[in-house]
């Protein structure tokens, strides 16, 4: 039965199937910018690579410091994330790009504490921003290590539902001590994680560590957290209703009538409920009607 090797031959294996299949990816490029990286971050979350490179690029563009997209019109933010999903990202990143330039003259800091107090900034993007802009040595934990360090090391399906201690104690063991190297380590096993040793069909045939990995030599035993997962599908649910009324209010030219919302659900109820909570989200804003009699108008937040 194959015994898990040491960090090291870990490490070392990963990081070379890495430098021969990594994805060409312009936040990765030689000429990235640190708020290249941040931004990509933020947009990944939750979102597929095939979605974000068009986002990204069309971002970079229009914004490339956060001095750019502090001073943006909000409205021209949320049209650009377009249907990147969860727009409360996009103020989110505005929110921390006009931070960036209040408290670190425009310039995206390498300080993990400093990332951290800045708008929508978890340890997860932190660390990232990290290793991924600066090179640094930092513990990145995003879905698909996680997903890798659960099997290869830990013998699991799939790791639990939430981030446990033991889990950043294995992954800080596994980081090696040279910056550059941790930094490496950090693309390497989220990019396998991505391209083989993916949730619901892992390549194991493919993967550079298949021949020592703990959850194929117990005979990949099932995900023991399966009932714990909470699983929705789109149809029908809060957001697809949210995402329906954005959609209606990136594409209008000027503030749109009572009516037009009304178009974009038959359920009433939670047709009401979804614009509420856009608005108390600072996504949409809700303009009073010009008479008693008269609807109110809805457009995005300038």
């Amino acid at each position: 039965m194959p015994t898990a090797p040491p960090a090291s031959a870990l490490v070392g294996t990963v990081v070379a199937w890495f430098d021969e299949h990594a994805r060409d990816l312009p936040w990765r490029a030689p000429d990235r910018t640190p708020w290249g990286v941040l931004v990509s971050e933020v947009m990944l979350q939750q979102t597929p690579v095939v979605r974000v490179l068009p986002a990204w690029r069309a971002w970079m563009t229009a914004w490339p410091t956060p001095a750019d997209l502090a001073a943006a019109p909000t409205a021209d933010v949320l049209r650009a994330w377009d249907r990147l999903g969860y727009p409360r990202r996009a103020l989110r990143l505005q929110e921390c790009a006009r931070a960036i330039v209040a408290r670190h003259d425009g310039e995206v800091p390498d300080d993990e504490d400093a990332l951290l107090a800045l708008p929508g900034i978890g340890s997860y993007t932190a660390a990232a921003v990290r290793a991924f802009a600066f090179g640094r040595r930092s513990v990145v934990l995003d879905t698909n290590v996680r997903r890798v360090l659960a099997r290869a090391v830990g013998g699991a399906a799939l790791p639990a539902p939430s981030l446990t201690a033991a889990e950043v104690r294995t992954a800080s063991a596994l980081v090696p001590a040279e910056a550059d190297e941790a930094a490496r380590w950090a693309a390497a096993s989220m990019e396998l994680g991505a391209l083989v040793c993916t949730a619901r069909s892992p390549r194991c045939d493919q993967c550079p560590v298949a021949s020592s990995c703990a959850w194929l030599a117990a005979g990949r035993p099932a995900d023991e957290h399966h009932a714990r997962r909470r699983t929705q599908a789109w149809a029908g649910t809060d957001r697809q209703v949210r995402g329906r009324i954005m959609a209606v209010l990136r594409d209008a030219l000027g503030p749109v009538p009572q009516h037009a919302i009304d178009d974009t659900w038959p359920d009433a109820a939670q047709r009401t409920r979804c614009l509420d909570s856009l608005v108390a989200d600072g996504l949409v804003a809700r303009h009073a009607p010009p008479s008693p009699d008269a609807d109110p108008t809805y457009s995005l937040p300038h």
